[in-house]
């Protein structure tokens, strides 16, 4: 009789637990979708607007690819996924057409020629850095710098090394850059250095030297970037676990624009890191269902901002005018 009531007690609780989730998941989309209020995602520009720069977040499905934009130079920050994985157990079809045909239409000059001053990835895994190879041998697109910094094994996971391909990653990328007469820079900026009337900063560009730090998520370049005076911080694939997150967020400090760390996973835009860079909206590389509630309860409840995804929205783009006027709009890849 005991273990049935208990059976029961236990029954009750999961059940009511899930019920609190389930509850507290639609309560943080609908206050997300009340934010959006404040920027709804437009189909163009306004009329009338003088553009300073802008952030494309392009739909590369769970993966990251993100052009800035200003004064008519370009850069490429990530690839979006590849198509040959070297961990055959994870191939997918690739992006790199989806990101060539967008920069062919988006940065290409009057010769159709796209010319981007630089290239990032942010780290070596195959959904930042894997579409690079094909996009870089592209005869059509012409990169001033490759920035590829040298591998370390010292902080890595052993199933990154042997499994997940990151060291042949690394090697495609350097043998197309190569191929084409692309300058290579394995030494990153340490100081601010400008795209047009943007202002860019790299961040955690010592992490091969961070005695905490584990695997090549933490790894991660994260790129600050000031325009019009406003700030946006893309966050790679930056964790909470062994308190990068709240180091970066207290050297960023509040911005305007915040691209979500490892695609709203669980281990990423924690409290604390809200609190000290106070986004105004959120952009996830990544589909709404596929972010974790702690994560949409955080920005919901917490913070208080409207997230944005390159994948519902097919591709977001957030835009600054001369006067500092932040605007949103959708359907990138529209035809």
């Amino acid at each position: 009789m005991a273990t049935k009531r208990a059976k029961k007690i236990v029954t009750w609780i999961v059940v009511g637990g899930m019920l609190c989730i389930f509850l507290f998941d639609g309560l943080s989309v609908l206050l997300s979708g009340s934010y959006e209020k404040r920027w709804p995602v437009l189909r163009e520009d306004p009329a009338g607007e003088e553009i300073d720069g802008r952030v494309h977040f392009l739909n590369t499905d769970n993966s990251d690819c993100i052009l800035l934009e200003s004064g008519g130079r370009f850069a490429l920050i990530d690839s979006g996924w590849g198509s040959d994985n070297p961990n055959k157990k994870s191939r997918r079809p690739g992006c790199e057409q989806r990101v060539l045909d967008y920069l062919k239409r988006h940065a290409a000059g009057p010769d159709g020629r796209v010319t981007l001053d630089f290239v990032l990835p942010t780290h070596f895994h195959y959904d930042h850095a894997g579409g690079f190879p094909l996009i870089l041998a592209d005869p059509a697109v012409e990169a001033g710098t490759v920035y590829l910094r040298e591998i370390s094994t010292g902080n890595q996971k052993r199933h990154e090394l042997e499994d997940w391909g990151i060291e042949e990653a690394h090697r495609r990328i350097e043998e197309a850059a190569l191929a084409r007469g692309f300058k290579l820079q394995t030494l990153l900026p340490d100081k601010p250095f400008a795209l047009g009337s943007m202002t860019l900063r790299l961040l955690n560009t010592g992490s091969y030297e961070n005695p905490k730090l584990r695997g090549e998520n933490d790894n991660s370049i994260v790129v600050l970037i000031e325009c019009a005076g406003r700030k946006t911080l893309l966050c790679g694939d930056i964790t909470a676990m062994y308190g990068l997150e709240k180091e970066i967020g207290r050297e960023a400090g509040p911005v305007d624009v915040l691209k979500l760390a490892h695609h709203g996973y669980a281990m990423s835009s924690s409290i604390p890191f809200l609190r000290d860079t106070r986004p105004k909206l959120a952009v996830v590389t990544n589909g709404i269902g596929q972010v974790y509630p702690n994560v949409r309860w955080n920005l919901a409840f917490y913070a208080r901002t409207p997230l944005y995804s390159s994948v519902r929205d097919n591709g977001i783009a957030v835009t600054f005018s001369a006067s500092g006027k932040i605007w949103v709009t959708g359907n990138l890849h529209a035809p």
